[in-house]
């Protein structure tokens, strides 16, 4: 085993690492390289948490991210028939692209070019940053062999950002927002000809030409940041923040508002459910100071997917249900309000958390994160187990993990019993007189 597997193993989490051991499969079965490239390697090398799984296939994916997405029951998110790209979503949430090894050449300014089969090579030299350029090959015949044509790993290890060619800002001018978005995640500087290479597109007025889906996409993925309120504080100083929308600017730029979203999303754990869950709060609180035509002019410029207009829209009617069923003087119990927010959609919590008034509803769900869950991870596998054997056709696995939590969760350390009236009092201590200790006695 090569050092680069054993250190992609020691980063992934248990469901990725199924993930990556499917796609090695339906890659093999189906004859073609498949590597590992992107985000992943990136983070990997750079000794992060890796959030995305991106594979290249040499050859047509198709076949294999539908062998995957049988195999892992995952949900295609995507389909790029043009660009030859699939992107996949488990029931756990973690995410994947499965996509053609392509080169992109010969478009004209703010318009991705098509793509054409290539090697993974020229794959790699055609990419964003240097640092985005490195993959690893998962086939069997070179699996473990490092790939990085334009030395992203000596950027990486001197945490700079450099874009891998001097035009890659004119052929997708999306990649200004992109850069400005990793400098704030990566903690990363960018690179001094970068630099140059960035003043030079501004002063072409590049960042006029990215479509709207493209800012669409970058808004999400900033939505999804842990620091989205710096990134757009960082677009602002650049100029480059009302591309989002003209009003996005002085007075009704929300930044108490994200500053208070940024701190309440680390209650929540640091998973891929978790994570997307954060969207539609934070295009809340982005545009919670604008008026209705200006949310529609920022809706029309950003062309968002459906999908996630339609939640974001609907979320605050959704929470309002959860923050009903907390109030209710039903709720008593601790193992009442685990069971009610376990079943709420993650992003319906976030919601309350961020907007609601109401005391009581913001303590029990600051309880559920810091109190309720960590008391039901600490459930023993032996008491899982015991709860298990006594599971009858009348008593379902379900409810006996229910009985498990509630007992966990409401179980009280019983106070001493003060002597009632009928209890014969204590007999008195002996009296010990100190002369008869001192004559030994």
């Amino acid at each position: 085993m090569s050092d680069y597997i054993f250190m992609l193993e020691n980063h992934l989490s248990t469901d990725q690492s199924r993930v990556v051991e499917v796609v090695q499969t339906a890659a093999a079965q189906s004859n073609v390289n498949v590597f590992l490239t992107g985000g992943a390697m990136r983070d990997m090398l750079a000794g992060f948490r890796i959030r995305d799984l991106d594979f290249v296939i040499e050859g047509n994916p198709a076949k294999v991210a539908k062998a995957v997405a049988e195999a892992l029951d995952a949900r295609v998110v995507h389909d790029d028939e043009q660009r030859k790209a699939v992107g996949l979503v488990l029931p756990s949430g973690v995410t994947l692209q499965i996509a053609m090894s392509a080169q992109l050449k010969g478009a004209r300014a703010g318009a991705k070019p098509p793509p054409g089969p290539a090697t993974i090579q020229e794959d790699l030299r055609g990419r964003d940053f240097t640092c985005n350029a490195i993959a690893l090959s998962l086939t069997r015949a070179s699996r473990g062999l490092l790939l990085d044509p334009m030395n992203g790993l000596a950027d990486i290890e001197r945490r700079e950002l450099r874009l891998t060619s001097p035009y890659g800002l004119y052929d997708d001018p999306s990649r200004l927002l992109r850069l400005v978005r990793f400098q704030v995640r990566l903690g990363f500087a960018i690179e001094e000809r970068t630099r140059m290479q960035v003043a030079n597109a501004r002063e072409a007025g590049v960042e006029k030409q990215i479509p709207a889906k493209a800012l669409g996409e970058e808004l999400q993925r900033i939505g999804l940041e842990d620091a989205p309120a710096e990134i757009l504080r960082q677009l602002e100083e650049a100029g480059l923040l009302t591309l989002f929308s003209p009003a996005l600017a002085g007075p009704k730029l929300n930044w108490q508002g994200l500053a208070k979203l940024e701190k309440i999303v680390r209650l929540f754990p640091d998973e891929p459910r978790a994570r997307a869950a954060r969207l539609g709060t934070f295009l809340y609180a982005l545009t919670e100071k604008l008026a209705p035509r200006d949310k529609q002019a920022l809706i029309k410029l950003v062309d968002l997917p459906k999908a996630e207009l339609d939640r974001w829209h609907k979320l605050e009617a959704a929470a309002r249900k959860v923050e009903t069923a907390l109030r209710a003087p039903r709720v008593r119990k601790a193992s009442q309000v685990y069971f009610l927010l376990n079943k709420a959609e993650p992003d319906e919590v976030l919601f309350l958390l961020y907007h609601s008034a109401y005391k009581p509803v913001q303590e029990r769900i600051r309880n559920y994160f810091q109190k309720y869950v960590p008391a039901v991870q600490e459930i023993t596998p032996e008491e899982w187990a015991a709860a298990e054997s006594k599971q009858t056709a009348r008593r379902s696995a379900e409810k006996l993990r229910e009985e498990v939590i509630a007992n966990r969760l409401d179980r009280r350390v019983p106070k001493p019993v003060p002597p009632g009236p009928t209890d014969p009092p204590p007999p008195p201590a002996p009296v010990i007189e100190m002369a008869s200790i001192r004559r030994g006695r």
